[in-house]
């Protein structure tokens, strides 16, 4: 896949991490404060050309969470094909402390994927299962276990 960047500021381009990695890191373009327990909403200083059918997902960043409780508000972000507009995420500080970003920090990373071709029909019945209708976090709890453990 080719995917088209544009630098909107002097900021790296995404990149990866190690040859194994999913995700391109995506660097802040501005410094800002995250207030704790706030959200805002931090440039890339980057807009994409992605090609049809073809999406970009904004997921946070293990160690930003693991260390300092920062993670992207609606993970993961979706980035359309059709969307042309500056690459922004927004972060949230579930920690007692403010975090500051500083202009190149990595402050999330870009997944690509192509979309899979769907075709949604409506019907009156559906096929059953062994869960059948039991909800989310249904799965994986025995009989008796209680409730809420999922």
């Amino acid at each position: 896949m080719r995917v088209k960047v544009k630098r909107l500021a002097d900021v790296p381009l995404p990149c990866r991490q190690t040859g194994g990695s999913a995700g391109f890191d995506l660097c802040a373009a501005e410094d800002t404060t995250i207030a704790a327990h706030g959200f805002a909403s931090v440039g890339t200083g980057l807009a994409l050309e992605l090609p049809e059918r073809a999406e970009a997902q904004v997921r946070p960043r293990s160690g930003l969470a693991a260390k300092h409780g920062i993670g992207v508000l609606n993970s993961p972000g979706t980035i359309d094909s059709d969307y042309r507009g500056e690459v922004r995420v927004i972060l949230f500080n579930a920690s007692e402390r403010d975090y500051a970003v500083h202009r190149g920090d990595r402050i999330a990373q870009l997944v690509f994927s192509m979309l899979a071709d769907v075709e949604l029909i409506q019907v009156d019945s559906l096929s059953q299962t062994s869960r059948g209708p039991g909800g989310f976090g249904h799965t994986g709890i025995g009989k008796g276990r209680g409730r809420g453990r999922g």
